[in-house]
């Protein structure tokens, strides 16, 4: 009587199991959603940053927004470059565009033997948990901090710290701008590889007699850089200058006329970054 009961229970069970399992391949077809082969064919060309440099939600809203049509710029991947932009033009059938070779640089040089500390700080060794404290632990409070954010957020290696400052390598950067949108004080930004460009390298908004006392090699508001450059390139923004990249070409008066070394004339190369007045 056991034996059959044990019997009848495993039958029971094995027919459950091969209606659900039935159900469940009827609803998988029913509520399927349509795979556009065109889109993961995209999603196959980016590089799977997912930085969301290109302006939508990641490489999946990318390849989307260009398999519907919502876009026809094939050259927004900076990681991608041109290679993914080339390969997605053949997908769609489309010309290929350019994508605009650029760096990351961290505009500041205050790094421990140009800037003043104020504090000693202990906690966790993050720029954004730093910078709460009275702005951090320089006296710039516009500075760069100097723990590392913007480093443990780039995938490719291409940031390290150096004498209390983040610095860019170009070579490795993928301009993904993740580091960009990680600074809490806003000190990255994206300049063009391969093209020579004045650089101012500070943040510092107080007046100038304040900076001096703060950072040796802060932007003074001094008018000299706007005075010298014929293009009108530069402009003074609550007393730091201020480059537009659109005029500027890159001819290093502005250097040579600034008394605190604040502007450099910067080139990013795929090799290294130098300064062409030094």
């Amino acid at each position: 009587m056991n034996t059959q009961l044990i019997i009848i229970a495993v039958v029971i069970l094995a027919v459950t199991g091969a209606i659900a399992a039935l159900m469940l391949a009827i609803a998988s077809k029913v509520f399927a959603v349509p795979v556009d082969e065109k889109e993961t064919q995209i999603r196959e060309c980016l590089p799977g940053a997912n930085c969301g440099a290109c302006g939508f939600s990641g490489c999946d809203g990318y390849a989307a927004a260009l398999a519907k049509g919502e876009t026809t710029n094939t050259a927004l991947c900076n990681p991608g470059g041109n290679d993914a932009a080339k390969a997605i033009s053949e997908i769609l059938g489309v010309e290929a565009q350019t994508v605009k070779p650029v760096a990351a640089i961290v505009l500041c040089r205050g790094h421990n033997g140009n800037s003043v500390q104020k504090l000693e700080y202990q906690g966790i060794r993050s720029c954004r948990m730093a910078s709460q404290v009275f702005g951090g632990p320089k006296e710039c409070i516009y500075g760069c901090v100097g723990y590392g954010d913007c480093m443990n957020v780039c995938e490719y290696g291409a940031i390290k710290i150096c004498d209390g400052i983040a610095r860019i390598d170009p070579h490795l950067c993928r301009a993904c701008k993740k580091c960009v949108s990680t600074c809490p004080k806003g000190l990255i930004e994206m300049l063009p590889l391969e093209e020579t460009e004045a650089a101012v390298l500070c943040k510092n908004h107080d007046k100038g007699a304040q900076t001096r006392k703060e950072c040796s090699a802060g932007c003074i508001g001094c008018m000299k850089c706007v005075k010298t450059c014929e293009q009108e390139a530069i402009t003074i923004d609550r007393f730091c200058a201020k480059v537009d990249y659109e005029k500027c070409i890159g001819c290093g008066k502005c250097h040579e006329s600034c008394p605190v070394g604040a502007i450099d004339l910067v080139s990013l190369t795929k090799k290294t970054a130098v300064s062409v007045s030094a």
